[in-house]
C-alpha cells in the first residue's frame, strides 16, 4: 500500500477536521452556485462530474442545483468530510486520496476547487494527470492564482498553501487542452462573496 505524503496526512487529520467545521453552510453553497453558473456558462451538456477534494460537499450541492440531470462523484481523503458529503445523498463519494482514485471511467467534467493550492509542488504533476485522465471533455480549476509559484503562510502553517498558474501549467503540459473561459470571484462581491478565487475552464480538443 502506498505511503501517504505528509501533505495528505495533514488533511486526513485534525487540521482537516477543523477545515470541515469552518467551511459548511448554505451561504457557501449559494456563492458556489453563482461561481459555477458563470464558470460553466460556455460549456456544453454535462452529464457527469468528478470533484477531486470534495470536503463536506458544498461544491457538489451547488452543482446538484445547477446540473440536476448530472451524475455527481466526489473524492475526499478526510473521513469526517467524506461522511458529511455522503449524508447529502446527491453524489457517490469515494474515501481516499485523489492520487489513488481509480481511473475506471471518464467524466464530462473533472473539477478542482481550493485543492491544488494545498498540494506540495512535487505532487502537482500527478494531480494534473488525474484531472486530465478523468476528464472526457472539460476541466474546471478554481484556485488562488499567481503568475509565479509562491508559498503563503496558512493559519500558522508553512508549506500548506501555494499560489501559482495551475491552469497555465496544465495548458503547457497537455497540448490538446484549450482555454475556453476564465474569471474571478471576489471576497467583496455584494451578493455572492467567495475567497478571491480565479477559475479556468479548459476543454479537450476533439
Amino acid at each position: 500500500m502506498r505511503e501517504l505524503s505528509e501533505q495528505e496526512k495533514f488533511w486526513q487529520g485534525d487540521f482537516g477536521n477543523q477545515y470541515v467545521e469552518r467551511n459548511t453552510g448554505q451561504p457557501l453553497v449559494a456563492a458556489n452556485l453563482a461561481l459555477f453558473a458563470k464558470a460553466l456558462s460556455r460549456a456544453g451538456r454535462i452529464d457527469s462530474v468528478v470533484e477531486l477534494g470534495t470536503n463536506a460537499g458544498n461544491n457538489l450541492q451547488a452543482l446538484h442545483q445547477l446540473l440536476p440531470q448530472s451524475e455527481l462523484f466526489g473524492v475526499e481523503i478526510n473521513e469526517n468530510a467524506c461522511a458529511q458529503a455522503r449524508a447529502l445523498d446527491i453524489a457517490q463519494i469515494w474515501h481516499g486520496s485523489l492520487f489513488d482514485f481509480p481511473r475506471e471511467r471518464t467524466y464530462d467534467l473533472s473539477l478542482s476547487k481550493g485543492v491544488l493550492i494545498h498540494l506540495a509542488p512535487e505532487l502537482l504533476a500527478t494531480a494534473y494527470a488525474q484531472l486530465y485522465a478523468l476528464s472526457q471533455r472539460y476541466i474546471l480549476i478554481a484556485e488562488y492564482y499567481n503568475p509565479v509559484p509562491v508559498g503563503v503562510s496558512y493559519r500558522g502553517n508553512s508549506g500548506k498553501l501555494f499560489k501559482r498558474d495551475f491552469a497555465g501549467e496544465m495548458l503547457d503540459r497537455y497540448p490538446d487542452l484549450q482555454l475556453l473561459d476564465y474569471g474571478f470571484g471576489y471576497h467583496r462581491d455584494r451578493q455572492f462573496p467567495v475567497d478571491d478565487i480565479t477559475w479556468f475552464l479548459l476543454e479537450k480538443r476533439p
